[in-house]
């Protein structure tokens, strides 16, 4: 899929030809699935005034229907700017837009947003589609400008506004940056107003896009709006591996799906035992070695041995218990988890399909001979004969 609304088609509808309205993930991103389509308003209920319209990439907006237009998702509209108007889709209206301004801008006021002038025409969506085709070169220009300038900031995206007036360009950078002369070398180059704005790492990710190590598109440029902080004690609870090469997604940042399971995993450890300190049993110090949180066994090991021993959460809270009271037992192995044996059925080869030679046939090798067979009778005229004259 590739329409003129994203940066990967370059503007000429593909697939189903359906202008990247068909909810297939190729083309929207963040797309937005009504499910309130085909849920009529109550008697006398007017419709929520506001829209969610989306503009390239990520960048979402809500815009004022002042004018009541008939306007329905996939719906290319001219939107009020300052100065001039922008160009975008409109991702999400009625009551689902008033569920997404409850949830991204609770504190959003109807009469401080900017109005929808109209649905596109012909000769604005031409123009919009001329300044996607620009921003790729615009690109390449400006990262030039700032490496002549040395500038320690990396642009990973520019946008062009709807009317080509003015363009933005996003940023990295870790320190702020003094762009005055970059702005000028722009402007007196690309001829439009310049815009910069500096976003995060996890921002470019959701804006760029790309394929994760799950083999899935980025979570934050297909549905996830609200990046909430990762820290390395997500990774410890889960026993993973503190490998920053695996531990890190596409922005270089801790991956955001480390949060997923956090919780589970925070109320499973909660009812277990605390693993902190030893027990202690005559035959010495046992120390914690791992946890399986989802089977709930923790394994202990003695010093200067390599067996471990798997006890039971309650097993584990017994021997503390016992420890503190003074007493030591004997072993761990006391109290090792016992796994009840499952008798496996074995493959049984039961009429004998898979002989080898169950299509060889044995022969014997004494043949014995018919009793009524007659001897066979010379040739007179061949050489068989003559030999046996």
């Amino acid at each position: 899929m590739g329409c003129a609304s994203c940066s990967s088609g370059g503007g000429t509808p593909k697939g189903c030809k359906n202008n990247g309205t068909c909810s297939s993930g190729g083309c929207n991103k963040l797309e937005v699935f009504d499910w309130l389509a085909n849920v009529s308003l109550p008697a006398g209920q007017t419709p929520y005034e506001l829209v969610e319209v989306r503009f390239k990439n990520s960048r979402k907006a809500f815009y004022r229907n002042a004018n009541q237009l008939s306007l329905q998702v996939g719906d290319i509209v001219a939107v009020d700017t300052a100065p001039g108007h922008d160009i975008g889709v409109v991702s999400a209206l009625g009551e689902l837009a008033r569920i997404q301004v409850q949830k991204k801008a609770p504190n959003l006021k109807v009469s401080e947003c900017k109005k929808i002038f109209q649905i596109a025409n012909q000769e604005q969506i031409d123009k919009w589609i001329q300044g996607r085709g620009l921003e790729r070169d615009l690109l390449t220009q400006s990262r030039t400008l700032a490496l002549n300038l040395k500038l320690d900031m990396k642009i990973s995206d520019v946008e062009y506004q709807g009317d080509l007036s003015k363009a933005t360009f996003y940023y990295t950078a870790e320190s702020r940056i003094d762009f005055r002369q970059l702005i000028k070398d722009m402007a007196d180059r690309f001829k439009v107003r310049i815009e910069m704005r500096q976003i995060g790492s996890r921002q470019e990710a959701a804006r760029l896009g790309g394929i994760g190590s799950c083999g899935r598109e980025l979570c934050c440029s297909t549905w996830l709006t609200d990046f909430r902080s990762v820290s390395t004690s997500a990774a410890r609870y889960q026993q993973l591996s503190l490998n920053p090469q695996k531990l890190a997604g596409q922005c270089g940042k801790l991956k955001c799906c480390l949060n997923y399971e956090l919780d589970m995993y925070l109320d499973t450890i909660k009812s277990m035992p605390k693993i902190d300190g030893k027990l202690q049993t005559e035959k010495g110090d046992a120390i914690h070695m791992k946890t399986d949180v989802f089977k709930r066994i923790i394994w202990y090991a003695y010093k200067g041995e390599t067996g471990m021993v798997a006890l039971s959460p309650e097993r584990v809270a017994e021997i503390k218990k016992l420890n503190k009271e003074g007493i030591k037992p004997k072993d761990l192995a006391e109290f090792a988890q016992v796994k009840e044996k499952v008798e496996e059925i074995g493959y049984q080869n039961v009429v004998g399909q898979d002989s080898l030679t169950r299509f060889e046939k044995n022969f014997s090798n004494n043949k014995k001979r018919r009793p009524n067979r007659k001897p066979r009778k010379p040739n007179p005229g061949g050489p068989k004969n003559e030999k046996a004259q």
